[in-house]
């Protein structure tokens, strides 16, 4: 086995475009579960509307790139609103259901092949991203040190996603350092006894939702600047993913989002590299190269069971922050 080109593939993922998106989507769930309490489910579609929204502005309208962002974060606004409009005067159970049942509704949408046009059906969208790669002010050319050696469009979307999450996590520890912050945080204790002091909790938890819908759509739309949008990566497993990162690294925590998806993405990494090549060595001679691919994931998921019974406040997270351990 080469360990060397195991952990140099292993190492490349924390600069990934996959995981500074998955970062992106994982600060915004945790704006909605970790600090407003908000079941949302239905990440995949945040981030379709985004990636979707960027893509379809620029390729169907000709939108400049800053422009097609815009349009891209104006859709999971108007998204966020259709989602809580019906459902966020009642309890937490009825939001799951509707937010991953609006997800799938979403990518059915761009996979029908009535909307090719526009939307590409199961081919999906390429080609969008000319006119943001035209404006890398950086030299062209492969540069970089060890596992993080990329080509200077790489860079530049590298560089964009990192300003975004930072920006992303800068606006939510200012938001949860206000007051605002204290009622979201107060709503996911006890919405009963937030109302009671006058506030209108409908009206938090829609700006809650708003807000995180916003940074997860951002999400989307830093990973379709690295490659191209097709309807069958927002499925309901990329929603998993995106709790798994969140659960990993903490919920109701500023920075653990972060570290949550970077710490997915490597595991995931290194046992997608690790595993074939135990196959091909004849270490795991029950299973073939395709198969332990598919391990991969039955491995995660029993990860994600440990997680939750064991420490299910995640590595940054503090347990009496988390209503559903309580």
């Amino acid at each position: 086995m080469n360990w060397l080109q195991i952990l140099n593939n292993t190492f490349a993922q924390i600069l990934a475009p996959a995981t500074l998106g998955y970062a992106l989507a994982a600060i915004g769930l945790s704006v909605h579960f970790g600090f407003a309490g908000l079941l949302n489910m239905g990440v995949a579609g945040f981030m379709a509307i985004g990636a979707y929204g960027f893509a379809v502005s620029i390729l169907t309208f000709g939108l400049p790139w800053p422009v097609a962002v815009l349009i891209g974060l104006i859709g999971a606004v108007l998204f966020a609103i259709i989602l809580g409009i019906p459902t966020l005067r009642l309890r937490g159970d009825y939001l799951a259901i509707v937010t991953i049942a609006a997800a799938e509704v979403l990518r059915l949408l761009f996979l029908t092949s009535s909307n090719r046009a526009w939307s590409g059906s199961a081919d999906g969208l390429s080609g969008f991203q000319r006119d943001f790669r035209a404006s890398n002010p950086l030299p062209p050319g492969r540069w970089g040190f060890g596992p993080w050696t990329y080509q200077s469009d790489q860079w530049w979307v590298i560089i964009v996603g990192t300003v975004t999450i930072a920006i992303a996590v800068l606006v939510v520890w200012l938001l949860m350092r206000s007051p605002w912050g204290r009622v979201i945080r107060g709503i996911r204790e006890d919405e009963d006894a937030v109302r009671s002091l006058g506030k209108n909790v409908f009206a938090f938890k829609m700006q809650a939702l708003i807000v995180g819908g916003v940074i997860i759509a951002a999400g989307g739309i830093v990973t379709a600047m690295g490659t191209n949008v097709n309807p069958n990566v927002y499925v309901t497993s990329q929603t998993f993913f995106v709790w798994t990162a969140l659960l990993l690294g903490g919920a109701a925590t500023i920075f653990g989002p972060v570290l949550g998806a970077v710490l997915f993405w490597m595991v995931r990494a290194f046992l997608s590299n690790l595993l074939p090549a135990l196959v091909n060595a004849g270490l795991l001679p029950f299973l073939t190269a395709e198969q332990s691919q598919m391990l991969v994931f039955v491995l995660v998921g029993a990860a994600l069971m440990l997680l939750v019974i064991f420490r299910p406040q995640g590595i940054l997270g503090s347990k009496k922050e988390l209503t559903f351990v309580r």
